[in-house]
């Protein structure tokens, strides 16, 4: 079951509504470890053809590399020196709006330039257009030439003096006003940061519950570690094992032909639980492929163990667990998928774990240890806890049928 969810990466909403939060989080890292493989899998077919294209053509772009070996990736605001996005903003703007005006200050200089230039050109005298008939009029005309020239020279300057102020005026007004119009599209765009901002506190939290998860995925996984080592010192967990060895006294119903029609997906070889199956396909799933393998029955296969129980639901469950005390357990058929569900009672409350029996072996979903019957995992975790949690929890306790007619009844019959 869970090497056909790592394949399709898609669990079934029917099929995640049965898993604790322990399990879903085991699952999720598991998930993420298989994308991250095959992540890695194709980077490494596209380096093979990059580094093909390369010896072909002989260009190639290299990454500038940091002290982990990885693309070197610089974010800005994360260094103590990189300045507020605000200010760099400002200073964009303000450095905009100034090159544009110098620019627009520039045209309009050349454009008075010229006008001065063409109202002042022909006001100068030439020497050719005095007459020397005379040397007083020579000279006397010369001094005119030479008042004139000042005063016009004068009149020039100053006009020039007026030009360049109201130049600079008009540049000093058009920057702010460039400025203004800049920080009003800046403004517009305030709606926008927030909702950045907002996403990157949202990935934030993200990332810190994703870094909670790993934490506990890991200290899961550490756990069933201790934990297998332990079941292979204590001898319970083989490949095979003599379960039906022993004489049986009481021979429970044999199980009908095999239906090919039964509504059970393979694909790959792999059989996939089926989430939508209803009753009667549950049913014949039981009869056909579990009760040979003596499912919910004793070591000893005298009879159906206390705390087996039928396809009831998760309430029923709980209602019959309710009234016990931490420990209190039963293992009842899934009313959703071809598969069982382990319920038990403990300090914190009811809690339901779901039971993976696809593979012709029994297993806590997500759990690393397999068992060859319902038995052995029951009587395993008696004596090992379920979880990696603080509060170790036991099955101590099989909770057993409550009503006059077993639940389990339309199973065997």
């Amino acid at each position: 079951m869970l090497q056909q969810i790592l394949t399709d990466m898609y669990i079934e909403p029917e099929l995640l509504a049965e898993l604790n939060e322990e399990q879903k989080q085991v699952l999720f890292l598991k998930m993420r470890e298989e994308q991250i493989r095959r992540w890695r899998e194709r980077e490494t077919q596209l380096e093979k053809k990059e580094a093909a294209v390369k010896k072909v053509s002989g260009k190639y772009v290299s990454w500038m590399k940091g002290l982990d070996d990885d693309v070197w990736v610089w974010v800005m605001g994360e260094h103590r020196d990189d300045k507020p996005y605000d200010l760099i903003c400002d200073e964009i703007m303000a450095e905009r709006a100034a090159l544009q005006a110098q620019r627009e200050a520039e045209q309009f200089r050349a454009k008075k330039e010229a006008e001065l230039e063409k109202r002042f050109s022909g006001l100068y005298f030439e020497p050719e257009q005095v007459v020397l008939s005379e040397q007083e009029v020579q000279l006397k005309a010369r001094q005119e030439q030479s008042r004139a020239d000042e005063e016009l020279k004068r009149l020039e300057l100053e006009e020039r003096r007026k030009a360049e102020e109201e130049l600079r005026r008009l540049e000093q007004e058009r920057k702010q006003q460039i400025y203004m119009s800049l920080k009003e599209v800046q403004r517009s765009k305030h709606t926008h940061d927030e909702q950045d901002k907002d996403w990157q506190q949202t990935l934030q939290k993200s990332k810190a519950a994703d870094m909670r998860r790993r934490s506990l995925a890991k200290q899961t996984i550490e756990d069933h570690r201790r934990r297998s080592v332990k079941a292979l010192e204590r001898g319970r967990v083989a490949a095979v094992t003599k379960v039906f060895g022993s004489a049986n006294p009481t021979t429970p119903p044999k199980p009908k032909p095999r239906n090919i029609s039964v509504a059970i997906n393979r694909k790959g070889g792999t059989r996939r639980s089926l989430s939508t199956s209803s009753r009667d396909h549950i049913i014949r799933w039981f009869q056909e492929e579990q009760l040979p393998l003596r499912a919910g029955f004793q070591r000893d296969q005298s009879r159906i163990a206390p705390w087996f129980h039928g396809i009831i639901s998760r309430e029923q469950a709980e209602a019959l667990l309710n009234d016990g005390g931490p420990g209190l357990f039963l293992v009842r058929v899934s009313e959703r998928i071809f598969g069982y569900v382990l319920s038990y009672r403990s300090k914190e409350g009811i809690k339901h774990l779901l039971i993976d029996a696809s593979e012709s072996c029994y297993m806590l979903l997500g759990d690393q240890i397999k068992f060859a019957s319902l038995c052995e995992l029951v009587e395993y975790h008696q004596v090992e806890p379920l979880s990696s949690s603080e509060e170790e929890e036991y099955l101590l306790q099989a909770c057993g049928q409550r009503a006059a007619t077993a639940d389990y009844t339309e199973l065997f019959t």
